[in-house]
């Protein structure tokens, strides 16, 4: 019986090393979080809690306890620590290379994570005693999240308590030269911006189909067809890069990218400006506006900031959070009870519901593998970067006009809302919502249908 006891004590002793030793190793202090952090109060704050409970797995900076040494366990931590770093790596996050703010993305990543309090998840914890958050941690960063919502992103004129929210009004266009807007209108429906005087802008993204074609791949020039899905100019100017995969920093760089494309209007800007300076009032036009002819940079800019106007506010979604309680039914507001529940508003997140950040197609489960028949359209972000981190990865759509904008995702396979917010329940949350849930999210998606200039878009 003794000897049962001592044994007994020994195997409790071991078990205990495991936690107790990361007692002394503990979490990483003094990082660039901290050290090279914004000269903010809050930030400060909200810095010195994530570096102690959040960097051991979501930065480069992890300090790994001595049994990670062991070939079984060190490959479950590498790997779990990858799986973390993957899915936020939160010196890149919250020190932006650029200096501006934090991504409404990861504030939204953040505040769910604090009102949710499912981070750290259980084994860590199991390991790391000291690893949870309180409730003045996550005081904290609530905080600061609603504070740098309110300064850099929200709309300007509405009630604090509307602007810190993880999903705000749309706001109206701001103002633009209206001779700019007007020249770029009309260039957006020029068809001699392709080879043949066929083709425009506005041919596959038509102002009267919610600003596209709505056609699982558009056709260009010669007849033939695309290999990506369309997506919406409504809105487009509060992306943070255009095209599926972000290969164009802005709407001026995205006006050229159609033009000189083979397979869509299969021109290119010297053609363009030589068909379009022998229009003798564009060209003066043109010299009016600009102090030059015509030119391919003032073409594109043109052209984006006629996009620029394309905004699409008063939604029955917008006067409801403007304080419209009647201007969405009890089905929708559950609807949008579950689109917060399942953490939908974490990628559509802001003014534009989407549009904010670069996502993996499948978190959940295997879309293409289930799907088959890959193309080299399906691998996102990686296209444009050659980064393997962004395989799969897709600019999140804007949900605004989404009744309008079918068929869905990047390769338009889904026809319908039903049939895609299904698609996202099964690869990207969980639990997976049940047909009613399902019919209730789209019920709210049909009050994301706005207005521009003043008429409601059909």
């Amino acid at each position: 019986m003794k000897k049962l006891a001592v044994i007994a004590g020994f195997v409790v002793l071991l078990i205990l090393a495991v936690p107790l030793s990361n007692f002394f190793i503990g979490s990483p202090v003094g990082t660039a979080l901290t050290v090279r952090g914004p000269a903010d109060p809050l930030f400060a704050k909200v810095a010195a809690v994530l570096e102690v409970k959040c960097l051991n797995c979501h930065s480069g900076e992890t300090r790994l306890p001595l049994y990670a040494s062991l070939p079984v366990v060190g490959g479950l931590i590498k790997a779990d620590i990858e799986k973390g770093r993957r899915a936020l790596d939160m010196m890149k996050a919250l020190l932006p290379a650029d200096g501006g703010p934090v991504s409404e993305v990861v504030l939204a990543r953040l505040e769910q994570t604090a009102f949710k309090d499912n981070m750290p998840p259980g084994r860590y914890l199991a390991l790391h005693w000291d690893g949870g958050m309180d409730d003045d941690d996550r005081a904290r960063i609530l905080d600061w999240v609603r504070d740098v919502r309110i300064r850099f992103y929200a709309p300007a004129g509405l009630p604090d308590a509307v602007r810190a929210q993880v999903i705000q009004p749309l706001p109206e266009p701001a103002r633009l030269d209206a001779r700019k807007v007007s020249l770029g209108k009309r260039l957006f429906h020029d068809t001699r911006l392709s080879r043949d005087d066929t083709l425009s802008c506005a041919s596959c993204h038509a102002l009267n189909k919610g600003g596209t074609d709505q056609s699982r791949f558009s056709t260009g020039i010669d007849g033939q067809i695309g290999g990506i899905n369309a997506p919406t100019v409504y809105n487009a100017v509060f992306h943070v890069r255009q095209f599926w995969d972000g290969r164009a920093a802005d709407l001026a760089e995205q006006a050229g990218g159609p033009v000189n494309n083979p397979i869509e209007m299969g021109s290119d800007w010297p053609q363009v400006v030589g068909k379009l300076k022998q229009d003798v009032s564009l060209e003066h036009e043109f010299e009016s506006i600009y102090g030059q002819g015509v030119g391919a940079a003032n073409i594109a800019d043109a052209i984006a900031v006629f996009e620029k106007s394309l905004v699409t506010p008063d939604s029955p979604f917008d006067r409801f959070l403007k304080g419209d309680e009647g201007a969405l039914d009890d089905e929708q507001k559950q609807g949008y009870l579950l689109f917060l529940e399942h953490d939908c508003a974490t990628c559509h997140v802001g003014k534009a519901m989407g549009g904010q950040s670069f996502e993996l197609m499948g978190r959940k489960a295997d879309y293409f593998k289930d799907r088959g028949n890959p193309t080299e359209a399906d691998q996102g972000l990686f296209n444009f970067t050659k980064k393997p981190d962004d395989m799969h990865r897709f600019k999140v759509p804007s949900l605004r006009n989404i009744a309008l904008t079918f068929p869905y995702l990047h390769d338009g396979t889904a026809t319908d809302l039903t049939q895609v917010v299904g698609i996202m329940s099964k690869y990207q949350v969980r639990p997976e919502l049940s047909k009613q849930e399902i019919r209730l999210v789209v019920r709210f998606l049909e009050s994301l249908t706005g207005e521009y200039q003043g008429k409601p878009l059909k």
